[in-house]
C-alpha cells in the first residue's frame, strides 16, 4: 500500500513499544514470552492500515497477531487502528516480509496471511511477488509442518499466478473463493483495499494452502 508520508510517523511508533516491537532480531524464539501466553501466532505480511489485523485480533481473543509492514508511514495508520481497539494480542514489525527468518524461529509461526500483495504484473519483477518460491521457502521454514497461508486478493492475475507458484512449490490448495463475497464464508475481515475494490464491484478471490509435512 503506497500512501503519503506521514510527518512524525518514525517517532510515533517509537512512542509505543508496548505494540511495536523496535527490535524483533531480538524475540526471536521468544515470541510467547513477549505475548506472554502459549496462543497460537498469525502473521499479516503486509498490514496496511491495519483494518485485517485488527479486526482479526477483535474477532479472535485467543490468537496472537503480529502485522508487518516496510512502511513507517503506512504501519503508524496500523498503530492508530491498534490504540483504538485496545486490543493485547497484536504487535507491529517494521520489516522487510522477505527477511522473515530473522525475526521468527522454525515453525514459529502458525498461520500466514497475504492479502492484496503487491502483483508486480512485469515478468522482470516476479522475484517480487510475495508468493514466488524463495518467499514461500521462507514461509515453510517459520511455519510448521502442514502450516497454513491465507491468501486473498482482487487481482486476477496474481491470483492464477499464485495458484500455480503454490502448486508447483508442492503445496496442497485446501480451498479456493473464486468471489469470495457472493459465497458462504463465514467471519471474513476485510482489509482497506478489499473493501474499496469490493465496493466497486469488483471480484474478490481467495485461497488456503498449506505446506505438506
Amino acid at each position: 500500500m503506497r500512501v503519503r508520508r506521514r510527518k512524525g510517523a518514525e517517532e510515533h511508533l517509537a512512542n509505543y513499544p508496548q505494540f511495536v516491537v523496535s527490535h524483533p532480531e531480538g524475540a526471536k524464539g521468544h515470541w510467547c514470552e513477549i505475548f506472554g501466553n502459549n496462543n497460537p501466532i498469525h502473521i499479516e505480511v503486509g498490514s496496511g492500515k491495519g483494518a485485517f489485523i485488527t479486526g482479526m485480533a477483535q474477532q479472535n481473543p485467543n490468537v496472537n497477531y503480529i502485522g508487518i509492514d516496510l512502511q513507517p508511514s503506512v504501519l503508524s495508520y496500523a498503530l492508530d487502528k491498534v490504540i483504538a481497539s485496545k486490543c493485547s494480542n497484536v504487535k507491529l514489525l517494521l520489516v522487510d516480509g522477505s527477511s522473515l527468518t530473522d525475526y521468527f524461529a522454525d515453525g514459529e509461526v502458525d498461520l500466514m496471511y497475504l492479502n492484496f500483495s503487491d502483483p508486480w504484473p512485469k515478468k522482470r519483477h516476479e522475484k517480487r511477488r510475495l508468493t514466488y518460491k524463495s518467499f514461500l521457502k521462507t514461509y515453510q521454514q517459520i511455519l510448521p509442518d502442514n502450516g497454513e497461508i491465507h491468501f486473498k486478493t482482487d487481482n486476477r492475475g496474481l491470483f492464477e499466478y499464485s495458484l500455480a507458484s503454490m502448486s508447483q512449490y508442492g503445496m496442497t490448495i485446501k480451498q479456493v473463493w473464486l468471489d469470495l463475497h457472493a459465497s458462504a464464508f463465514e467471519g471474513n475481515v476485510m482489509t482497506e483495499y478489499e473493501e474499496k475494490f469490493s465496493n466497486k464491484g469488483q471480484v474478490i478471490y481467495r485461497v488456503e494452502v498449506c505446506f505438506d509435512s
